[in-house]
């Protein structure tokens, strides 16, 4: 089974007591990102078409400042318990009795393709398919003195996210005992005398619990994310007009830019850098010229799109830098709501945003100013 058509429910409504003073778990930040963002990002990166967080009523308006720039979630009130939280997650999904369901903790931030690929070919065989690892360490029972050493011979560490049918799991937290707690939802599950598979768990599905466990974790977030740089250039011609549109900002000029949309080659050339980037093609393979939708458009949406491509890949955009080249109209006048209009579209920090301009000393094209030209760099921090 592929890694997709999947919904996924993420659990983030406890208050994480054994990790220390502080911001409750999923809130914390990991890598300069909420942990919470690195559960939602992976299972929508491995393929979720849904995902449902569960969080404390006192969170809902920090969720979405959490997840700013992602797409295909919603947040639901959780429980007093972890298995009311889960119900409730259930209960806002829109897939069918037969659609797939993934349970996930949000302290376990590492979650990743390869890891939701093996639960769902688990359920080809079971009813249910969690992540397990033996368990490595000898095993003792006591209360300060050892009683005796118990066999780990058959013994595994279960982990999230944990895969299942919709319509069985949701028959099988109404069987489940009230007043009891489940440790896990494959439990619920096996209780209903349905079958679970153990598919190949991974250490990097690690729970963040105790204080010393956010140390390793800020190590291991280093070696996940990589920073790629994409380029774009683009170019248009003067033609009648008395306007000018310059990386989103409109300029009075005695002459106009010719082109299907807007012709704003500043806005143009980053929509190119940010998908160059992530290896998603250019402008023109999204908003072909030939399509009259984007006849006379604004070139914001194409940008726009383009950063929500990254938020889709669990990326994020980390500085810009774009070069106006151009006799005419004069740039510096503009340069500052430049930077401010494309700080806004990238959703980053005007501060990591540099419009620049040059000309070419009254050679080629815009020397002679038949029109202008603009280039674009960007950087992407994205999952490896």
């Amino acid at each position: 089974m592929l890694a997709m058509g999947f919904s996924a429910v993420i659990v983030a409504a406890g208050s994480g007591l054994r990790a220390g003073p502080g911001e409750p778990k999923a809130w914390r930040m990991l890598g300069g990102r909420p942990i919470v963002r690195w559960s939602v990002e992976g299972l929508l990166s491995a393929g979720a078409t849904e995902v449902v967080v569960v969080v404390a009523h006192d969170r809902l308006t920090q969720v979405d400042a959490a997840l700013e720039g992602l797409s295909g979630w919603t947040a639901v009130t959780g429980g007093r318990t972890r298995a009311e939280s889960v119900q409730a997650g259930l209960a806002s999904l829109r897939c069918g009795r037969n659609g797939v369901v993934l349970i996930h903790d949000a302290a376990r931030p590492f979650v990743n393709r390869a890891h939701v690929e093996r639960l769902l070919n688990g359920l080809d065989v079971a009813d249910g398919a969690v992540p397990a690892l033996p368990v490595p360490d000898t095993l003792k029972r006591g209360e300060g003195l050892v009683d005796e050493t118990v066999s780990r011979e058959g013994l595994w560490r279960a982990q999230t996210p944990q895969a299942f049918r919709f319509g069985r799991l949701k028959a099988a937290y109404r069987r489940w005992p009230t007043g009891e707690e489940p440790t896990d939802d494959a439990a619920v599950m096996e209780r209903a005398g349905g079958h679970v598979a153990m598919v190949p768990g991974d250490p990097m599905l690690m729970k963040l619990t105790y204080p010393e466990d956010f140390l390793m974790a800020e190590q291991l977030a280093a070696t996940r994310r990589m920073v790629r740089m994409g380029q774009g250039v683009d170019a248009h011609r003067f033609g009648q007009g008395d306007v000018v549109w310059l990386c989103g900002i409109r300029i009075e000029h005695d002459l106009g830019l010719v082109g299907h949309s807007d012709a704003d080659c500043g806005l143009h050339a980053l929509t190119d850098a940010v998908l160059g980037a992530i290896a998603e093609g250019d402008i023109g393979e999204h908003f072909p010229p030939s399509d009259p939708r984007w006849k006379g458009a604004s070139s914001d949406q194409f940008l726009t799109y383009a950063v929500g491509r990254v938020a889709a890949a669990g990326g994020r955009i980390l500085n810009a830098d774009v070069t106006l080249i151009c006799e005419r109209p004069k740039i510096k006048p503009h340069r500052e709501p430049m930077r401010q209009r494309v700080a806004e579209l990238l959703q980053i920090p005007v501060g990591r945003v540099s419009v620049k301009a040059t000309t070419t000393e009254g050679m080629g094209f815009t020397g002679r100013e038949e029109g202008l030209m603009a280039q674009a760099v960007v950087a992407v921090e994205t999952p490896i």
